[in-house]
């Protein structure tokens, strides 16, 4: 990165661990302006970006359908390999959505929530990206992928501080959401006697404030898709072996008193607290749904990673659990 790289680089960090610093609700309201200010530039966009390319943007869409394209699969498995990708993408959510969920006041609104921010908005995101791609095609000639690249081709000032503004607040909310808070409350979790949530985001920043000056040059070099698919990989166990534990090994019931002790003999102390099983599982599918993305022979598959690898984790969480059931005081969770 250039001087003015790491400038607006700087500017956003800081700003990101001032918002998280001030606490939940400038958090909530912060996301509050920034997710609709999002929206309302996206359809501004689509709005010039139709005017200008008149028919030609419906032909183009229509090319676009054409299932033409290089996936060996043909168009059918590019779009189950795409589908794959996006649950990867949002799998590092996932395992941490307890740290939101818990501010909700009921389940109905969680359920609103979930179905409002996930199905929702990403079809209408994808409704209007899909519109804007292929006007850039009928006005550049080529179908831009990349928002500041558009921004560029356009070459209009007011256009770019719009953009750059709109950029900025997606920036933060979004890593905010899915990486911020979730590493700064981990790492309170590992030590809450020595470390409270305020310090874990200040020892989040600092960390990935280095990591993040290296992030352009390794997403060059492998690709984020392979990024995000490997990601995935690895995570997708995870979701796996949690899921088979809750509904099919303990059937629903938790000793919630057990599950914050570390007393030998407790519900969930295990092997000096390490439940080895789970370890081995997640070990063993980690290492196929990543193979499966690495290995050439195999790349077909790389889009389905965290399918392959969440299915393979339960699969083997539960066959393992099963050889000598658990003892569980159950209460209803």
């Amino acid at each position: 990165m250039n001087a003015v790289d790491w400038i607006s680089y700087a500017i956003v960090c800081v700003f990101q661990l001032g918002l998280f610093l001030r606490g939940f609700d400038w958090i909530t309201n912060f996301l509050n302006w920034a997710g609709p200010l999002v929206y309302l530039v996206m359809i501004a966009l689509l709005g010039v970006i139709w005017y200008k390319a008149g028919g030609g943007l419906v032909t183009e869409l229509g090319n676009i359908f054409d299932g033409r394209g290089e996936h060996p699969g043909g168009p059918v498995a590019a779009f189950a390999a795409v589908v794959g990708t996006m649950v990867a993408y949002f799998a590092a959510v996932v395992i941490n959505y307890g740290d939101f969920s818990r501010f909700v006041k009921g389940e109905s609104q969680m359920k609103w929530g979930n179905f409002l921010g996930l199905p929702v908005s990403l079809a209408f995101f994808s409704f209007l990206a899909l519109f804007i791609t292929a006007g850039t095609a009928v006005l550049f000639g080529e179908i831009v992928t990349n928002p500041a690249e558009m921004v560029a081709k356009v070459d209009n000032l007011a256009l770019t501080i719009i953009a750059a503004l709109t950029f900025f607040a997606a920036t933060v909310g979004i890593n905010l959401v899915a990486n911020f808070i979730p590493a700064a409350f981990g790492l309170a979790n590992l030590a809450p006697a020595k470390i409270s949530a305020r310090t874990g985001g200040i020892i989040t920043a600092v960390i990935s404030f280095f990591i993040g000056g290296l992030w352009v040059a390794l997403i060059s070099h492998i690709g984020i898709a392979g990024f995000v698919d490997t990601l995935g990989a690895v995570l997708a166990p995870l979701y796996g072996i949690v899921v088979a534990d809750y509904y099919l090994v303990r059937k629903q019931k938790l000793n919630v008193q057990d599950l914050f002790s570390a007393e030998p003999g407790s519900t969930y102390y295990f092997d000096k607290g390490w439940n080895k099983r789970a370890l081995f599982a997640f070990s063993v599918a980690s290492l196929f749904s990543v193979a499966s993305v690495w290995t050439p022979a195999l790349s077909a598959w790389a889009g389905f990673s965290w399918m392959f690898g969440a299915l393979l984790g339960a699969v083997l969480h539960l066959a393992l659990m099963s050889r000598k059931a658990p003892v569980v005081v159950a209460q209803p969770a």
